[in-house]
């Protein structure tokens, strides 16, 4: 089976990749940089160069495919839009697979997509269900809530260095998930029959407001945070001025999704049944408190080991040397 990855340079997609690959998978990925994808192809991956915003670069990477995990999405930092990558991009793409007539699709949604209408990128979640849904591909859908990943420049590294974290409104609870665990159930749906053309909840354990996880933060790394209450009224202020702007729509379609953050409504699901279905152990799903333990076990263990050195260096420093010993001697 070959698998088209697209996206996979990454947070989510580099695992997906790996995963696929680890499994003995023939992984093609579909990467705008082939320079800045090299790690995929040290890893056994096949790069081919394309855009999902230019659709005839996407019949060559779908030729001899037989199924696609879509794992792109748009960047804050991107020039285009999230409309230009996540609506525009991501039709092109089924489309794309239907003609190649490929086999499988699976595609990354958002939990909850259909409670914020408002809000860019969740709405156009919730539209791509429902074009995939329709267009006849052997489809599986699986909404994510959150990353743990992100927690640690959210959260991790500011507490750290002393910098300001930031806190919108009521903190809605969610139920992070490591992005290797994610993986597997994105690869695991490629062989299971009651995964086809359904729709699944794959979220963490449990769900996790923000102060909860600044509170472990501030336990492991030992120091406290300086937690910055950001007003939603504020936040969307920026958000309509920077739509004045078309260098801003996308950071204001990205501050959009505070709403989400800041309702208060927990984004996480059961998940019982989907470990039934998967045929995956639960068990095995890393939790908030051990990645984050993980994480600042390491940090910890690497800054004692700089502070060593900084302190074994200071030290050779300090020592006077013989010329300066005979200038003493013969001053006295």
């Amino acid at each position: 089976m070959t698998l088209l990855i697209v996206g996979a340079t990454g947070t989510l997609g580099r695992q997906v990749a790996r995963r696929a690959i680890d499994e003995g998978y023939k992984v093609r990925c579909l990467v705008r940089s082939p320079k800045k994808a090299t790690f995929l192809k040290e890893w056994g991956a096949e790069l081919v160069k394309g855009d999902l915003c230019y659709p005839q670069s996407l019949e060559e990477a779908l030729e001899g495919v037989t199924a696609v995990i879509d794992a792109a999405t748009s960047r804050a930092t991107d020039s285009l839009t999230i409309k230009q990558v996540d609506w525009d991009g991501k039709v092109s793409l089924i489309q794309a697979a239907k003609t190649a007539g490929v086999e499988r699709f699976i595609f990354f949604s958002i939990l909850d997509a259909d409670k914020y209408p408002n809000v860019p990128l969740m709405e156009i979640k919730r539209c791509t269900e429902l074009y995939l849904a329709e267009s006849g591909l052997n489809y599986t859908i699986l909404r994510l809530a959150g990353f743990m990943q992100g927690l640690i420049g959210q959260y991790g590294i500011p507490i750290l260095e002393n910098q300001p974290v930031w806190v919108t409104g009521a903190s809605s609870p969610i139920a992070y998930m490591d992005t290797q665990d994610i993986a597997k159930f994105a690869i695991r749906a490629l062989n299971v029959p009651e995964a086809q053309k359904q729709t699944f909840p794959v979220v963490g354990t449990r769900a996790w407001s923000a102060e909860e996880i600044i509170n472990i933060c501030e336990r492991l790394s030992g120091k406290s945070a300086r937690v910055t209450r950001m007003p939603i009224g504020l936040l969307r202020g920026v958000q309509g001025l920077l739509r004045f702007f078309q260098w801003g729509w996308n950071v204001a379609d990205r501050l959009a999704f505070s709403e989400v953050l800041a309702s208060g409504r927990a984004l996480n699901a059961p998940m019982e049944e989907v470990y039934t279905t998967f045929d995956l152990d639960k068990q095995q799903t890393a939790t908030v408190e051990t990645y984050l333990q993980e994480y600042f076990s390491r940090i910890m263990k690497k800054l004692k080991e700089l502070d060593y050195e900084k302190t074994k260096t200071k030290k050779k420093k300090e020592k006077k040397t013989p010329f300066k010993q005979s200038s003493k001697v013969n001053s006295q």
